[in-house]
């Protein structure tokens, strides 16, 4: 069915299936145009539990976000040049990225950002990987509070390895960063250090050979843009000698032309 309809229709249609889906929304009125529908679908997304979709919505989903990927522009690797030892620096939107893995700067819950379009990482990578993407976070959170306990939290530094659904990417390495509440400490930038050298840990057990990352913890959770990239480079670099050979790529993938800058400095 999906695959003879047009985007338009396919937004039409998950509209309609994610209002049916939420008892709160579901008089929901629609808006004409296509933007305020996206905002919609987004929203209703968003906001929506881990639990089983209708498998004739999750494939219309399906279809609707690989065209809306798409359209982005998918960036190969062998778009993005290296600058230094298998390390690249590129400015955009995580989500156009084909890589092995990305890496989602999550919170303890794991369970991506519920805030209806909310602008940070976590809640772009769950938008455009769809609904899935949380269900798996959500089975994996139960299997972990089962054995630690239900009021289990991930904590800081230790990476959980999903699939990627339909985003460009293989694999989604979800990890919380440090928070920063009063001022910067030696164990803060310890746990920023582990939070990376977790991660290539996790590619390499895993056999994935790049791995783009975000700006970790340096949005709400406040760690000062400068010093967070240059612990980042730091121990990826150091990691990289450690383990020849082990990453073809690694990526610093910045948003923000401020850390675009920072990025550069450090590794002219």
């Amino acid at each position: 069915m999906s695959k003879e309809m047009t985007q338009e229709q396919r937004l039409d249609y998950l509209v309609e299936g994610f209002k049916a889906d939420s008892d709160e929304y579901k008089d929901l009125e629609t808006p004409k145009d296509t933007e305020g529908k996206r905002r919609i679908l987004r929203s209703l997304m968003n906001i929506r539990m881990p639990k089983k979709m209708a498998d004739d919505v999750v494939a219309v989903q399906d279809d609707y976000l690989k065209e809306r990927v798409a359209d982005k522009g998918i960036m190969e690797l062998s778009d993005i040049p290296v600058i230094r030892d298998a390390i690249s620096i590129w400015q955009g939107d995580i989500t156009r990225l084909a890589v092995d893995a990305i890496v989602n700067a999550a919170n303890s819950q794991m369970l991506g950002c519920f805030v209806p379009m909310h602008t940070c990482i976590d809640n772009c990578i769950h938008t455009f990987a769809g609904i899935q993407l949380r269900e798996e976070c959500g089975r994996q959170m139960d299997q972990l509070r089962i054995r630690y306990g239900r009021d289990y939290e991930q904590p800081t530094a230790v990476p959980m390895l999903t699939d990627a659904y339909n985003l460009p990417s293989k694999k989604v390495i979800h990890i919380v960063g440090p928070i920063v509440q009063y001022k910067l400490t030696p164990a803060l930038e310890k746990d920023l250090s582990d939070c990376y050298r977790n991660t290539l840990d996790m590619c390499m057990e895993n056999g994935l050979k790049s791995v783009a990352f975000c700006c970790i913890s340096t949005g709400v959770f406040h760690f000062p843009n400068k010093r967070a990239a240059e612990i980042a480079v730091e121990t990826v670099q150091g990691w990289l000698r450690e383990y020849p050979g082990q990453m073809e790529r690694v990526i610093f993938n910045v948003f923000k032309d401020e850390d675009k800058d920072i990025y550069e400095g450090l590794l002219s």
